[in-house]
């Protein structure tokens, strides 16, 4: 080898050392050894060597932990060690019985003292890292604790993960467990930027930390700035250099580079495992990241092997968990919000109190049966709390603190919106204003006749529907459509060209196919997919009106449609302001029918087969149409909501809510580009 080639491998190899080296005191140690500014020269350096000479890259290279194109989607992989949850204990009662099964498990006499460990229960995500000869080789979400996402990408963006680990000698395979977490600073810089593009913010750490961890972006995954600590070492069994217990243990993660919780203690016995507990019952309120408990684990590992595991997790250990926050309010009054199917919600206002972060004035009470629940009465004082540490909800009243001669709460009789007369029918939870004409009914009616899924109007949004319908200018979704460009100017923050923008953009929309506009209609249970599916057996409103009140169970003979659909359809055909509204609609130019052409069947293989898809936002070249046809015509369906059954979310600019609950559920996430590369795979 010359002596041209061997300086440049050298020159690397010291700068790799020496960057390696700063990173970890900086992001691990918390102990700065080199100026940013010469970090950052050392790195330029190494990356013009890198690139001037790619055979210089190693695995470890600091440039390696951001690179490579987004991936198309994640693969599951088995984990070679499960990845078990923890059982709970959530007072220091169950805890002691936890600890009495133990003892029993291993045959010792009750009230024997054994050293266990206490660690904080940090609030974020579990991984498991697998190095080969003390290398990162892949990196894996929990998933069902049996298998799980492979993520190494992303994971190789978190600055307190080692690449290589710190030892000379490294067993031929480890498995390493922690926990990722988005720190409270991170996160408020986050949402700070987020608000400032009018992006939806992330709910809390945890949520935000789940969803950066299945970016399929690892350069999204990196400007989050994602920390780490580990947990829990796994070693080969003839690998004899091992730690013998769980503080030994957390030493040698922190010997091999590791971010270990310097809160961690260990503990002689059971009441100094109380101690730990009520110590940071207070104490976490001063860390910058959120922590739900603590884990108690049995410190000598032979002992925990013989101790052994249940189906679900192991004897040895168990989570001893704080409740929920909650706070005293006085409720000021029972307000009712009335949905666009008329449901009525019951919300209780009450004095404003700080819960989780965040100053909370409002909880929804869901129906009349949680009114019951709670006996609510006028003036009392109830206890609220965010479950999950994200929804504002009223868990109990405090009777004995109740007024002299409080009245009880109930829903109103009447809509507060249009005084009609509340229904409830048998068998349901939800109570329901059925005036077709109620203007909350109305207002919330248009919203979804002109939305992206439905008949997508561009330009008329909630304010100004508010206008239309507080004026009196527009009593149904077929008024929409008799509206002109000088009247559309009388209104608020209307220009001509607006106005004239929008008239066209309604005219547009009766071009919309048949089962757009189905949709659109807001009939109860008759989502966008079980439109498409009706749609395509009844091919005009007529159709399906025939079917709906003559043989429902041809409606039922939809594959997906059930009895609850069927007569949703019923009763909605069957009613004559309905009938006036199709009829209506008709006249201003809606066929309200299928076009006569028929999609070829897809030949070929379906990539897609199995697949559901959300769509979101403005993507670079295909419209929302243009992608949904894609997506179908390759097997796959396309939803209008996020839920845990969602496989992926494609989003473009400006995308929205959508995307945020994604993020929050860990769904990934494609951009367009990701897209046509699942098309053609």
């Amino acid at each position: 080898m010359s002596s041209t080639t061997s300086e440049p491998q050298a020159r690397a190899s010291e700068l790799r050392a020496l960057l390696n080296q700063a990173a970890h005191a900086y992001y691990v140690l918390d102990a700065p050894v080199m100026e940013d500014s010469v970090y950052d020269r050392l790195y330029r350096e190494l990356l013009e060597l890198e690139n001037a000479d790619p055979s210089l890259i190693a695995v470890d290279s600091p440039t390696q932990r951001v690179g490579g194109a987004p991936a198309a989607g994640f693969s599951s992989v088995r984990h070679r060690i499960g990845l078990l949850s923890l059982d709970n204990a959530f007072n220091t009662t169950e805890l002691e019985a936890w600890y009495g099964r133990l003892l029993k498990v291993l045959d010792r006499e009750p009230g024997t003292a054994l050293p266990m460990v206490g660690e904080l229960k940090i609030d974020g995500n579990a991984l498991a890292l697998s190095y080969e000869n003390g290398v990162l080789v892949r990196a894996a979400t929990r998933g069902d604790g049996e298998q799980g996402e492979e993520i190494t990408a992303n994971v190789r963006t978190i600055a307190s993960v080692p690449l290589r680990l710190q030892l000379e000698n490294p067993p031929a395979w480890l498995e390493v467990r922690g926990e990722a977490l988005i720190p409270d600073g991170t996160f408020a810089a986050i949402n700070n930027e987020r608000q400032a593009r009018g992006e939806a913010l992330f709910a809390n750490p945890r949520n935000a930390c789940a969803g950066t961890l299945r970016q399929l972006d690892p350069k999204v995954v990196a400007a989050r700035k994602l920390d780490f600590f580990a947990y829990t070492l796994h070693l080969p069994q003839d690998w004899s250099e091992g730690p013998a217990s769980q503080w030994d243990a957390l030493e040698w993660l922190k010997q091999a580079g590791f971010k270990v919780n310097p809160n961690a203690a260990l503990l002689p016995d059971l009441e100094a495992v109380e101690a730990f507990f009520e110590h940071w019952d207070d104490g976490r309120r001063q860390l910058n990241y959120a922590t739900d408990g603590v884990v108690v684990k049995l410190n000598d590992l032979k002992l925990q092997d013989s101790a052994g595991f249940t189906q679900k997790a192991p004897r040895w250990a168990i989570a001893l968990k704080y409740p929920a926050e909650e706070a005293p309010s006085k409720l000021l009054r029972l307000s009712c919000q009335v949905g666009r199917t008329g449901v009525i919600t019951p919300v209780a206002e009450f004095e404003p109190v700080p819960l989780a972060g965040t100053s909370v004035s409002r909880a929804t009470l869901h129906n009349a049966d949680r009114l019951v629940e709670l006996d609510l009465h006028a003036g009392d004082t109830i206890v609220v709390r965010k479950a999950g540490e994200i929804i504002p909800e009223v868990v109990r009243v405090l009777p004995e603190l109740r007024p002299a001669a409080a009245k009880r709460l109930e829903l109103p009789h009447t809509c507060p919106e249009c005084g009609s007369e509340l229904v409830r029918e048998e068998g349901e939870a939800a109570t329901r204003c059925v005036n077709s004409s109620c203007p909350a009914i109305l207002r919330g009616a248009l919203r979804h006749w002109v939305s992206k899924s439905a008949l997508d109007v561009d330009g008329l949004g909630s304010k100004l529907i508010e206008q239309l319908v507080d004026r009196g200018l527009v009593g149904s979704i077929a008024d929409l459509y008799r509206l002109d460009g000088a009247l559309l100017c009388s209104l608020e923050r209307m220009g001509s060209k607006s106005a004239e923008n929008l008239v066209a953009a309604l005219a547009q929309s009766k071009q919309q196919p048949w089962h757009r506009q189905l949709y659109g209609l807001g009939i109860h249970h008759v989502g966008e997919v079980n439109a498409k599916a009706l749609a395509k057996a009844f091919p005009s409103a007529a159709d399906l009106a025939t079917a709906a009140t003559e043989t429902p169970e041809a409606i039922t003979a939809v594959y997906g449609i059930g009895g609850e659909i069927a007569q949703s359809l019923q009763q909605w055909f069957s009613t004559g302001a309905n009938q006036e509204l199709l009829m209506a609609l008709e006249r201003l130019g809606f066929s309200l029918a299928s076009a006569e052409e028929e999609q070829p069947e897809p030949s070929g293989p379906a990539p897609l087969t199995g697949q559901t898809f959300v769509l979101t936002g403005t993507l670079p070249s295909l419209s929302r149409s243009q992608a949904q046809a894609l997506i179908e015509a390759a097997g796959g369906k396309v939803t209008s909501s996020v839920s845990k059954k969602t496989s992926y979310v494609v989003a473009g600019e400006e995308a929205g809510s959508k995307l945020s609950k994604a993020e929050s559920l860990g769904i990934p996430v494609l951009d367009e580009a990701n897209l046509q590369a699942l098309l053609v795979r």
